[in-house]
């Protein structure tokens, strides 16, 4: 069966309206990208799109072309420390020569709403979008508001969820697989990352109950999982001019038990998980 991530959405995008109209001051969310990748500017106009409809003030920082190191930083810094600035972003991935995570660093822990820094009060929100279809799964049906994450409340559900279940994580890039894991980890749910490096990959997932694919390649193929598994594409690639996943849904689709669509599945739930944590920064910051 097919998981329909912009359903999940609708549902969950009513209390995140409430909550931002809850909130005394403007919410003003800050978006860094250096370059003119295609794909990364569809990303950041897709966020832009939902900060309209729920009313936060969106700012857009694009650099062209690549800065240097110190001029970056300072940018960074100068917009992290301004008042009105509720949380900032830096649409990944970047330049080689930017790209380190002491960039994090510029951004005060309650305004870096990506949870890439150590202590961070956040989670990852495609960590926290992949955990929010298990639970739509397992515990329907759910109103909007009991489908968000509660790290306090939900670690037991989620205990109970991947009890011997097999998961299997594929990718570790900044993007998908790491923010993923860390999430996992957080949660305390056990599971096998597997990348390029790792030796006969296709035999984790011949006996994965779970696979999490976020490589942004063909990796998946219906010889190399078994019947039955929940598949969870977090991965995109363009070929021939289409948007494709990390498996084709059509050699899938009889064999997994259920598994999400390639455009409208983590992704939108992804971008809303952001301004969920740009709402508990918004608190923080009180």
């Amino acid at each position: 069966m097919k998981i329909s991530g912009k359903a999940i959405t609708n549902l969950m995008k009513k209390e995140i309206k409430k909550e931002v109209k809850g909130i005394k001051n403007k919410l003003k969310l800050v978006v860094f990208l250096v370059g003119q990748s295609p794909e990364q500017l569809s990303f950041v106009k897709i966020k832009k799109q939902l900060a309209r409809q729920l009313k936060i003030d969106f700012e857009f920082i694009h650099l062209k072309s690549v800065p240097n190191f110190e001029r970056f930083m300072m940018k960074i810094k100068e917009k992290s420390i301004d008042q009105h600035t509720t949380g900032v972003i830096i649409q990944q991935p970047l330049p080689a020569q930017l790209s380190t995570n002491s960039i994090y660093n510029y951004i005060p822990l309650e305004k870096e709403i990506e949870g890439h820094r150590h202590k961070t009060p956040f989670y990852p929100p495609i960590g926290l979008a992949v955990l929010t279809i298990f639970k739509y799964l397992f515990y329907k049906p759910l109103s909007g508001r009991q489908l968000f994450i509660d790290p306090e409340k939900d670690r037991f559900l989620f205990k109970k969820i991947f009890h011997n279940r097999k998961v299997v994580l594929i990718g570790r890039g900044i993007t998908g697989g790491q923010p993923i894991g860390k999430t996992l980890t957080g949660f305390k749910i056990n599971y096998i990352n597997i990348h390029s490096k790792t030796p006969q990959p296709e035999n984790y997932c011949r006996e994965a109950d779970i696979i999490i694919s976020a490589v942004g390649k063909k990796v998946i193929d219906s010889q190399q999982i078994k019947p039955g598994v929940i598949l969870i594409n977090v991965g995109l690639r363009r070929e021939s001019g289409k948007l494709k996943g990390d498996f084709e849904e059509k050699e899938i689709r009889k064999i997994a038990s259920f598994y999400t669509s390639i455009i409208g599945g983590v992704g939108p739930i992804d971008v809303l998980y952001l301004y969920k944590n740009l709402v508990e920064a918004a608190k923080l910051q009180k």
